[in-house]
């Protein structure tokens, strides 16, 4: 979404830019300039729904910074926002809510449970997924609850579908 965000306002500058531009002269052609914004405007993604996600998921996610030691999991997501589970590595699935669709992505939001990273620790993470080809790729914030300096990480994730 931050894409399809910075985008936007690329074309917006452009747009006021050409608008405030003087013409060369008063016969100018301005054939080619309609041509080339029409050709800059790329297509917005096609909307996204929860069926072409359904199924389990095998994620990876790895932080941006500092201690990049992935963590693993498994995402079951359903073709509705009811049913959506997290599962690590010899624990019980975790309930995951179905925040938002919108686009070309689905806002998940996981927890307050036992980070997997970080021991006794509880974390509360929130995903913004998109499909990209038969992946499926996202930003995680996971926000822990604690009074020191690191209580919140990004991480990047990929998930491939479970055979």
């Amino acid at each position: 979404m931050r894409r399809l965000t910075s985008f936007s306002a690329l074309c917006c500058c452009a747009a006021v830019l050409a608008a405030c531009g003087k013409p060369d002269s008063e016969g100018a052609d301005t054939t080619a300039a309609d041509t080339t914004a029409a050709a800059a405007a790329a297509p917005a993604p096609a909307p996204l729904s929860l069926s072409q996600v359904a199924g389990r998921w095998n994620v990876r996610s790895v932080p941006e910074t500092g201690d990049t030691t992935p963590t693993i999991s498994v995402l079951n997501a359903t073709a509705d926002t009811t049913g959506w589970t997290l599962t690590f590595p010899n624990r019980r699935p975790i309930p995951t809510r179905v925040v938002a669709v919108g686009g070309d992505s689905v806002l998940t939001e996981t927890g307050p449970y036992e980070s997997a990273r970080r021991k006794g620790v509880r974390v509360t993470t929130r995903i913004a997924w998109r499909l990209e080809g038969d992946r499926l790729v996202g930003t995680t914030v996971a926000r822990y609850v604690t009074t020191g300096p690191d209580s919140v990480l990004q991480l990047r994730s990929e998930g491939t579908r479970a055979p």
